[in-house]
């Protein structure tokens, strides 16, 4: 509360600076939007502030009773030594084929005006998230590959689960707001404008990475306080929380409710929201007489709800109802499944068979080809200004 008051003075003397220097644009200034933005900042940063500093005096309180822990061993994958070469390409064109997909989409929102909307705002966040919770895993599992390394410092395991925590929650949040933006753009058209507006995707935007920040710092945090056994081998591909727990010789319970807890305000509620818009959505569309337009934004929908199914599904099946009776391979498996499969079809289900996108590559690709043109004729003007002789020379007579 300390925090709270400090941020929420703040507020207030940037209220009055506005209405007392531009009065005349008060009221567009502090909008519902803005104030809303203002305050849920303030509440947000307050408590991770708060709980950063309490979980680091109980990881003190509790130094004594740790184990020391230098690095950690990753089993990898179930394959065999004679098939790692054959993964190894896989996941290394998987990855790039991740990367240069997402990082066209940001490319190609950034640069055409068509596609600055609120639609492709959340998908260029949900592009660059992808990126990232890409690189989190699969180089240092392409890298464990290559060198048949497989021990992780310490730091350097708990610094892959908190980014892999923090994208994971990203990704639910963002995908809960393209799912409310797509239902207000078909259920309400007319009021689109209006309701996703700057200041509510801003605020949606930014609340997704705070709470995902406040989520992964939370978990991150009770790790450290455990300590571990004697056995530092990880049944993964990467630094699983749940595989982290299994390892540590502490009491775990506190972890395991913070688990639970995040999962349900991570994973359960962000799923909830998208089916309550999927399901508005639905209603919608079925009272449309025209049958192209529903089979059109069907399809769009059940392509992401597809994604989304498959995605909360797996997470779902893992860490908030696991089965003691489930194989170490089906648990590598499954995370395979949402940790690289999915994050490489997103661009192309939810970005590139867009119409908008495609009519934004195709505009960028003749941008290219006169980009290009021009270049050679400054470089050939160039060649014939300095040797024109040398230069004509290479041509066959006759021909231009």
């Amino acid at each position: 509360f300390t925090g709270l008051d400090d941020f929420l003075l703040t507020s207030m003397a940037y209220d009055r600076y506005v209405a007392i220097c531009h009065p005349l644009h008060y009221t567009t200034v502090m909008g519902q939007g803005l104030c809303t933005l203002l305050v849920t900042v303030s509440w947000i940063l307050s408590c991770a502030n708060a709980l950063c500093h309490t979980l680091l005096l109980t990881r003190l309180i509790n130094r004594e009773n740790h184990s020391s822990v230098s690095e950690f061993l990753l089993l990898g994958l179930p394959i065999r030594p004679e098939q790692q070469g054959m993964f190894f390409a896989l996941f290394l064109g998987v990855y790039l084929t991740t990367v240069l997909g997402n990082l066209l989409i940001l490319l190609l929102i950034r640069l055409d005006a068509h596609l600055h909307s609120p639609m492709y705002f959340f998908l260029s966040h949900l592009a660059l998230t992808d990126v990232s919770f890409s690189s989190v895993i699969i180089p240092k599992m392409l890298v464990n590959m290559q060198t048949h390394d497989q021990s992780i410092p310490y730091p350097g395991c708990v610094t892959q689960m908190y980014f892999f925590l923090f994208f994971t929650g990203l990704d639910d949040f963002l995908l809960t707001s393209m799912a409310y933006d797509r239902y207000v753009a078909i259920c309400h058209p007319l009021h689109y404008t209006t309701i996703m507006g700057q200041g509510l995707c801003t605020l949606l935007v930014t609340a997704s990475w705070i709470l995902s920040c406040a989520s992964a710092l939370c978990h991150t945090l009770l790790l450290t306080r455990l300590s571990f056994c004697a056995d530092l081998s990880i049944p993964h591909f990467f630094c699983d929380l749940g595989a982290l727990l299994k390892l540590s010789c502490s009491d775990t319970s506190l972890n395991e409710l913070a688990i639970f807890t995040a999962g349900v305000a991570v994973i359960v509620l962000p799923l909830v929201c998208i089916l309550i818009s999927y399901g508005r959505i639905g209603a919608t569309i079925l009272k449309v007489p025209s049958a192209k337009g529903i089979c059109k934004a069907l399809s769009t929908c059940g392509s992401h709800l597809s994604v989304v199914s498959l995605y909360y599904g797996t997470i779902i099946g893992l860490y908030i109802f696991p089965s003691s009776s489930t194989s170490r391979d089906k648990i590598t498996v499954v995370s395979v499944m949402y940790t690289v499969v999915t994050l490489l079809l997103n661009p192309f289900i939810h970005n590139l068979r867009n119409r908008d996108m495609k009519e934004a590559l195709e505009r960028l690709s003749h941008r290219a080809k006169v980009l290009s043109r021009c270049l050679l004729i400054f470089v050939t003007a160039t060649c014939v200004h300095t040797n024109p002789r040398s230069y004509i020379a290479t041509f066959e007579p006759g021909k231009k």
